[in-house]
């Protein structure tokens, strides 16, 4: 294994190289507002093994979030897995469930959680991870870098009834966010449940829009009230500096 590190990390430094900037030769069916790609493979579950699918989560109604890292026992994956599973009770909260899967086998990935975080292992977690040795769940989702045989970063957040209303794919060597995630979650089950929209940055609590013409009015109304004033005021001052 050592003789293999500096490639390893090679594969995680920026490259903007033909291979790099290569569009994939497979067509990928996943895409936003349509039905997400089948999955069904071997999990690393509470340290067993499990056969994992994707009508587990929608058969249940629960949202999903599907990420894919690059390969076990690197850098940037067992930050990203660590963060979401120390946050799973806050998704659980919120109706979801997390996967990570990634192209190694699934004694692999049961080696990595049975060791340390000190050692760069992933020690217990509270989310599942999918063996996808045979890469057909990274092709479909359109993750895949053939010509390495590993994923992307990528994350797509499917809905209870199987739909993906999101995707989020990061090149390697840049984690993602877990409280974004969240953030993400909770504006479309706003949305879904209240039929308003939300604007950037929005959080719970925050304004929403009605998709209507008279809502944006009223929203933008709303939301640049202090700026209005502002205009005002400096317009009646330098009216009366004028008469002055």
């Amino acid at each position: 294994m050592p003789h293999l590190w500096p490639r390893i990390a090679s594969l995680f430094s920026y490259r903007a190289s033909s291979a790099t900037m290569a569009f994939p030769a497979y067509q990928p069916k996943a895409r936003v507002q349509k039905p997400a790609p089948h999955f069904s493979s071997t999990a690393v579950v509470d340290g067993t093994f499990e056969e994992l699918s994707l009508t587990a989560y929608t058969s249940t109604k629960q949202w999903l979030v599907l990420g894919f890292v690059p390969m076990a026992w690197t850098f940037v994956c067992p930050t990203e897995i660590i963060a979401f599973s120390d946050r799973a009770s806050d998704f659980a909260a919120r109706g979801a469930s997390v996967v990570f899967a990634s192209t190694d086998s699934e004694y692999s990935l049961l080696a990595w959680t049975n060791a340390s975080k000190k050692d760069g292992g992933l020690g217990k977690i509270n989310i599942p991870l999918l063996s996808d040795k045979n890469h057909s769940i990274s092709k479909d989702y359109g993750v895949l870098i053939e010509e390495e045989g590993i994923a992307l970063r990528g994350l797509f957040l499917i809905d209870p009834h199987g739909i993906i209303r999101q995707i989020t794919i990061n090149d390697l060597p840049v984690g993602r966010s877990v409280d974004e995630t969240l953030r993400l979650i909770d504006a479309f089950q706003f949305t879904d449940k209240y039929g308003e929209v939300c604007p950037a940055n929005w959080n719970p609590g925050d304004e929403t829009i009605k998709a209507t013409p008279a809502g944006n009015k009223e929203y933008l109304e709303k939301v640049h009230a202090d700026t209005n004033m502002s205009d005002i005021a400096t317009k009646t001052n330098g009216t009366a500096s004028r008469a002055h």
